[in-house]
């Protein structure tokens, strides 16, 4: 397995970040929660009541960790975050979720119907891939039916091989699915 390197576990709330993240933690991975570093550098907004969320200020945010951000990690360090895709990470994992299988886990949450729309559009166009203006190495993995070992084995399986993709064409494409 290489060295250090900082890597962005992004996608769609109730996609499986935060408990992928803790999976890989307790395999000695080092996980920083988007939020926190945020929180960290000042740059997590206000509880926004209407959607019980804090809006963070990536531009600030990004700005603020360039020159920390210079030096390569000693180890693998796993950025848990529904945006943590748009930060300067090496490689970026987009966890992704069947539209209505997303939304019943939404609803289970407790979230507005405003609040689940918004994800599930999101999670349907493919939210992270719109935000993507770099050439990036991105691994994208449906969580819709595999349980959280097997995401957790995969992005292992991953990282051991250094990255490498794991097929020619592995975009998710939840509109195309819907269609046939």
């Amino acid at each position: 397995m290489r060295g250090g390197c900082r890597v962005a576990l992004s996608g769609t709330p109730g996609t499986g970040k935060t408990t992928v993240s803790t999976i890989l933690k307790s395999e000695g991975f080092t996980v920083l929660s988007l939020e926190k570093i945020a929180e960290k550098h000042g740059c997590l907004g206000d509880l926004d009541i209407s959607d019980d969320s804090k809006e963070i200020d990536i531009e600030l945010l990004i700005s603020k960790l360039k020159d920390e951000w210079n030096n390569t990690p000693e180890n693998i360090t796993i950025i848990d975050g529904h945006l943590s895709h748009l930060l300067p990470c090496d490689q970026t994992i987009i966890l992704r979720c069947k539209p209505d299988i997303l939304e019943a886990r939404l609803e289970k949450r407790g979230y507005s119907k405003e609040k689940i729309q918004g994800n599930v559009e999101w999670e349907l166009i493919g939210g992270p891939w719109n935000d993507n203006e770099e050439d990036n190495n991105w691994f994208e993995l449906d969580t819709t039916e595999q349980n959280q070992n097997t995401i957790k084995e995969r992005i292992i399986e991953w990282i051991a091989d250094d990255f490498k993709p794991t097929a020619v064409n592995t975009d998710i494409d939840w509109i195309a699915t819907m269609e046939e």
